[in-house]
């Protein structure tokens, strides 16, 4: 039986999730299963998803389209809702559901990596994407308070939309005015969501809070990884995160539980030159 499921995004070409799928295909048995790239813009997503036929079993859904798979679903999961945006779409009848395993990514890593279960105070640097995602995440496990570090206050409306609906006291920061080293060493978990250029200045700061996630890992190393591996902290990366996210998706599309270590291994052959830490 041919089944088909696909990542849409733009730019796509670099997304490493078909690795993951396939090997998960693979190891489950899925014989005619398939997993591709497609390369789509937000205000594509509505034609695309309405042109799919019964053999699409799910797309997994990258930016700049998360909001649009929000928008075009006809139901959505408590969480996706939250979050206000989707990184899963599976066919349902009358439409599609939208989820958003984001959240499962951002948990799975810091409890893998950094061995994060729990705790109350946060640090989230950047208001893009992945962060109203960090911030569901992060209240599941217990945060009540975090500090939101933008570069201006006018891109961290989505977030305190987000963390409003989950109760979260949500303190947002500007960079010129932040003193990161207290913010580091005030918190349980760090969170950043902001390209290597951002953290490079200052990762040494950044390098204090107990348990890190950087999401960025390609160029690899990044400036944060750095000085947390300098300093013997835990870290979690954007593999760890892809991974985590991975699990949940398969399962949705699939129906059966996720091979994790065969994923988990497939993804270390396919970024042994990209990522030299452990995911």
């Amino acid at each position: 039986m041919t089944r088909r499921a696909a990542v849409i995004g733009s730019p796509v070409a670099h997304s490493l999730s078909p690795v993951l799928h396939n090997a998960a295909f693979a190891a489950l048995g899925l014989a005619g299963w398939t997993y591709t790239r497609v390369e789509c813009e937000a205000e594509a997503v509505p034609g695309l998803v309405a042109g799919l036929d019964a053999s699409w079993a799910g797309l997994s859904v990258t930016m700049p389209n998360k909001r649009a798979a929000l928008a075009v679903a006809s139901s959505a999961t408590p969480r996706a809702t939250l979050v206000g945006a989707a990184n899963t779409l599976v066919p349902v009848d009358g439409g599609w559901r939208a989820d958003c395993t984001d959240v499962d990514g951002v948990l799975g890593a810091l409890r893998a990596a950094c061995g994060f279960t729990s705790g109350t105070r946060a640090v989230l640097l950047g208001a893009g994407g992945t962060a109203t995602a960090a911030l569901v995440a992060l209240a599941s496990a217990g945060v009540r308070a975090v500090s939101l570090v933008v570069r201006s206050v006018s891109r961290a409306a989505e977030a305190e939309g987000c963390a409003s609906r989950l109760g979260l006291a949500l303190d947002v920061v500007t960079w010129d005015e932040a003193d990161f080293a207290g913010l580091a060493a005030s918190c349980d978990v760090l969170v950043s969501t902001v390209p290597p250029a951002a953290t490079g200045p200052i990762a040494d700061a950044l390098a204090g809070a107990p348990c890190v996630l950087d999401v960025i890992y390609h160029p690899w190393p990044t400036p944060v990884a750095v000085a947390v591996e300098r300093r013997g902290r835990s870290l979690a990366t954007g593999l760890d995160m892809l991974l985590h996210q991975a699990f949940g998706q398969v399962e949705q599309f699939t129906g059966l539980p996720a091979p994790r270590e065969e994923m988990r291994q497939a993804l270390r052959r396919a970024t042994d030159d990209l990522l030299p830490l452990p995911v």
